[in-house]
């Protein structure tokens, strides 16, 4: 299965360091980053439908750097301005960190897990338990966080403030790819959405995360490359081993 020509489904790298551009130079592949799916933030009439009140809440749970550039958008567009006490829990130091783009970072308001996991906040919810908690999240946010919010009775309130959509192809747009590389169910969809008469033949696709895997599988798709794996803990390290095994056949 010889591959020339990559389609990565996220934006390009923002640096010249990313390993994709050492397997196009390594392998003389073409990697082409072109998001299947793309992030739409609610409008403020359309997010006041969820009857959620923003002045009323003390905390904010922020899981993506997306949810803080959404929840002050908001807080704009209502005219809420968010005081100078409201505390955040973030699931990462990166998305901590981000909070700087918006207000001044305090160790006595700002909380943070190392994993990117919500049940590692555990100890900073049972200390501020009288906190009235504001969970930011998509359309398409992670059941499991909330059942870990609801089993621990954290006093919270779920308020969807973007959705995830297609980023559709337009009508002459190349789709010449030997390898699909996707890092979600929501890619999957949108590759039905755009080409409902997909066949995939000899292209290989890549997979990251086990449901997006089981998402192309139900899809009717054959997965060649899956990540995370132990050999192969991202998606590029996945996508290297099978050229490596495929491009000298």
């Amino acid at each position: 299965m010889k591959v020339n020509k990559i389609l990565v489904s996220q934006p390009r790298p923002t640096t010249e360091k990313s390993p994709y551009f050492d397997i196009a130079e390594k392998y003389g592949v073409e990697v082409v980053f072109r998001p299947f799916i793309k992030v739409e933030g609610l409008p403020a009439r359309e997010f006041r439908q969820q009857k959620v009140s923003l002045p009323d809440f003390t905390a904010v749970i922020f899981t993506a750097k997306t949810a803080i550039d959404h929840f002050f958008r908001l807080s704009e567009e209502m005219r809420f301005n968010v005081p100078e006490t409201m505390k955040y829990f973030c699931t990462t130091k990166s998305i901590a960190d981000y909070l700087q783009k918006y207000t001044v970072y305090r160790k006595r308001k700002i909380f943070k897990a190392e994993t990117g996991k919500l049940v590692d906040l555990l100890p900073y919810f049972i200390k501020h338990k009288n906190e009235k908690y504001l969970y930011a999240v998509s359309d398409v946010s992670n059941a499991a966080d909330a059942k870990f919010l609801d089993d621990n009775k954290i006093n919270y309130t779920r308020a969807v403030m973007y959705r995830t959509v297609s980023n559709d192809f337009g009508p002459d747009e190349a789709f010449d790819y030997d390898m699909l590389a996707f890092f979600s169910p929501q890619g999957i969809e949108s590759l039905t959405k755009n080409f409902p008469e997909y066949t995939q033949g000899d292209t290989a696709i890549a997979t990251f995360g086990a449901n997006t895997a089981k998402a192309a599988r139900e899809a009717g798709l054959r997965v060649d490359v899956e990540a995370p794996t132990p050999a192969a803990p991202s998606m590029t390290g996945a996508i290297e081993l099978f050229l490596k095994e495929n491009q000298s056949k």
